[in-house]
């Protein structure tokens, strides 16, 4: 390899991190990052075809995406057949393996995966798992239509990737449910002040205790199916109902 294509070589490598990184630094989606490190698996491992399937525990959605619309086909067969070397991986085999996909022994162990993988025209498959910690929370397929293994250098690569990919989706879900608890947070404060400030006003209106107002409130939101928080807008912008305004007798 000459010095200009090492180089070359290089700066798609540090292309790739940078790529897979993306969700630490801006919103982008799982199904975009997924779709990136296929792209540079095939790009960078020199295989026909990459397909990633995520299935992280709890997450209501299995994600599957390809290099291509015909991987992902097959890809989305063996989720639905439940077989496949990705289905494997995540279930029972959390290490980097490769299967021969023209022989009897694929047939046997994937009957309908491996009939249509071969007619799309691969011949064997590496599959790489997605590892959070002690977690298998995906899987990784690099799909070639050429005899002979991948060697141990472009396997560790292919790990690589993966791990980045998976580090990255899974902290970007982290910061999501953390904005979400904290505008969850957020929201039940100031509807807790907005009560406050409404239980106060109506006491004083009213001329009644502060325990009698939000129970004023309570009721009023009750029979007409409100929330407690709608009502004290109501009550603070002057549009809640005359009898729930008007000063006790």
């Amino acid at each position: 390899m000459t010095a200009r294509s090492e180089r070359q070589r290089e700066d798609r490598l540090a292309s790739a991190f940078v790529d897979l990184a993306s969700p630490l630094v801006r919103d982008v989606s799982t199904a975009d990052v997924l779709r990136t490190l296929a792209a540079h698996c095939v790009e960078l491992l020199d295989v026909s075809a990459s397909g990633v399937l995520l299935d992280i525990p709890h997450r209501r959605a299995v994600e599957v995406v390809a290099s291509d619309e015909h991987t992902r086909g097959l890809e989305l067969f063996g989720l639905e057949w439940d077989e496949g070397p990705c289905r494997d991986c995540c279930r029972s085999r959390p290490q980097v393996s490769e299967v021969r996909l023209d022989v009897d022994a694929a047939c046997a162990r994937w009957p309908r995966f491996t009939p249509r993988a071969l007619l799309l025209g691969f011949t064997s498959v590496a599959t790489v798992p997605l590892r959070f910690q002690d977690t298998v929370v995906g899987a990784l397929s690099l799909l070639h239509d050429r005899p002979g293994p991948l060697d141990d250098g472009r396997l560790h690569l292919a790990q690589a990737l993966a791990d980045t990919a998976t580090i990255c989706v899974i902290q970007q879900q982290v910061m999501r449910g953390q904005r979400t608890q904290i505008a969850r947070l957020q929201g039940s404060l100031e509807s807790r002040i907005t009560i406050e400030q409404a239980k106060g006003y109506l006491s004083n209106s009213r001329g009644c205790s502060a325990d009698q107002a939000l129970l004023r409130m309570r009721t009023y939101a009750r029979n007409r199916q409100l929330k407690l928080a709608d009502v004290a807008h109501q009550v603070l912008n002057g549009a809640a109902a005359d009898t729930l305004l008007a000063p006790d007798r």
